[in-house]
């Protein structure tokens, strides 16, 4: 990963936690029922994730309570707009956006001396099969503070009114009290510390849960995509719900979310712009082994593409130019079938959203779109980073160069 952290690819708007920070987030930590961290030094995202205390925990997901009840930490404004690293649903950044945008001069106080636990309350305790995801309407998100500082600064103000009655100014147990809170807490009379709970609707979403499941319910009839083929199968026992259900690798799913016009294609028009050629590009990269010029270089000049083109066995040519060589001959006879001729894995990631759809909309399918067919590396580096940084890994060092350099050329 150190190319990546080098061009700034790489987790790079982390925020550095240390000193009385690393305290008030072992508080979160313990208020939301989780144990302590024992790093002096780590860094956070948007919603207070941390990779180092991911790491240490051996658990990504170290911030929810199962799988329908995760949560969130803020102990820093600068948390505000920053990236959700590894969110559990795909509207986790909307959600804190959300947050700040209602609570956000408040936050700017609180995290003062104070601390913020955040809990995304769906108004299910626990989920029990998979269909549960489509009760997915509300989530409250509801805050807490550590030291239950709201709380206190209530018992101030009772402390502060009872004071001013008769005589008691000159209570010494009183004066006492009213000393000892203020030494521990600070005068809290003018700090506003309410922070009211936030109501976020849901419509269709990734999460996590139960392997990875794609939620598509604003269509024209409910789509529910596993990622995991167990889930897939205990899905499709339901005999309650009337939604569609597939596995991701299923070929019927493409068909389904043309039809209901979520997805399309248009072959004579992606085939000029540059995620053609990115796809292009990877997919010939994919074939190339032992060469005697870095992949970067082959992919980057014509003529050394060329040249590597027909070096490659006949099979891999056909393919890699496969879409060109159908609208060749669609040219001059429309006989020929788009399968008889463009591989079919080429012809997945021709897809893209359907333009009607919502931005919003557009995003998750986008996201749905790169998981079925993660060929075009600038898309997968968007819209699934996690998936992205794991296929990365396993690239030649010279493929990773030109990825970098693609990205960076497009960002």
């Amino acid at each position: 990963m150190q190319k990546l952290k080098a061009a700034n690819l790489y987790r790079s708007e982390l925020i550095p936690i240390s000193g009385k920070l690393v305290e008030r987030y072992n508080k979160c930590l313990k208020k939301l029922g989780f144990t302590e961290t024992k790093l002096t030094q780590f860094s956070i995202d948007g919603i207070g994730w941390s990779p180092e205390i991911s790491e240490e925990k051996k658990n990504e997901h170290y911030l929810c309570n199962g799988e329908s009840n995760p949560h969130g930490i803020i102990i820093s404004p600068l948390q505000n707009k920053k990236p959700v690293y590894l969110p559990y649903h795909t509207f986790d950044r909307e959600m804190m956006q959300l947050v700040f945008k209602v609570h956000g001069d408040k936050i700017n106080d609180i995290t003062r001396d104070s601390a913020i636990c955040i809990d995304f309350d769906q108004g299910i305790d626990t989920f029990y099969e998979p269909l549960d995801l489509l009760r997915y309407q509300i989530v409250t998100i509801k805050f807490h503070l550590i030291d239950n500082l709201d709380h206190v600064r209530a018992e101030q103000l009772e402390l502060i009114e009872k004071f001013k009655i008769g005589n008691n100014f000159i209570d010494e147990t009183l004066q006492g009290q009213l000393l000892e809170s203020a030494q521990k807490y600070g005068d809290l009379r003018e700090r506003d510390l309410n922070l009211r709970s936030v109501n976020y609707v849901t419509d269709s979403f990734y999460t996590k849960a139960f392997g990875g499941v794609y939620v598509l319910r604003d269509f024209i009839s409910p789509i529910i995509v596993f990622e995991d083929t167990r889930w897939y199968k205990e899905a499709i026992k339901d005999t309650i719900h009337d939604v569609f259900i597939f596995q991701i690798s299923q070929p019927e799913l493409l068909d389904k979310l043309r039809d209901h016009i979520i997805i399309s294609y248009d072959l004579e028009a992606i085939v000029k712009t540059k995620r053609y050629e990115r796809i292009k590009k990877f997919e010939f990269a994919r074939h190339l082994k032992d060469t005697q010029h870095p992949i970067k270089a082959i992919l980057n000049d014509p003529l050394l593409f060329k040249s590597y083109l027909n070096k490659v066995d006949i099979e891999t040519r056909k393919k890699v130019m496969s879409v060109e060589r159908y609208l060749e001959k669609l040219e001059k006879s429309n006989e020929y079938k788009i399968l008889d001729i463009v591989d079919n894995d080429l012809f997945e990631a021709m897809h893209e959203p359907h333009s009607s759809l919502h931005p919003r909309h557009q995003d998750l399918i986008w996201k749905l779109l790169v998981n079925i067919s993660p060929k075009d590396v600038l898309f997968l580096y968007w819209y699934d980073k996690q998936e992205f940084y794991k296929l990365y890994e396993a690239w030649d060092d010279s493929l990773k160069d030109w990825v970098i350099e693609t990205i960076g050329n497009n960002i």
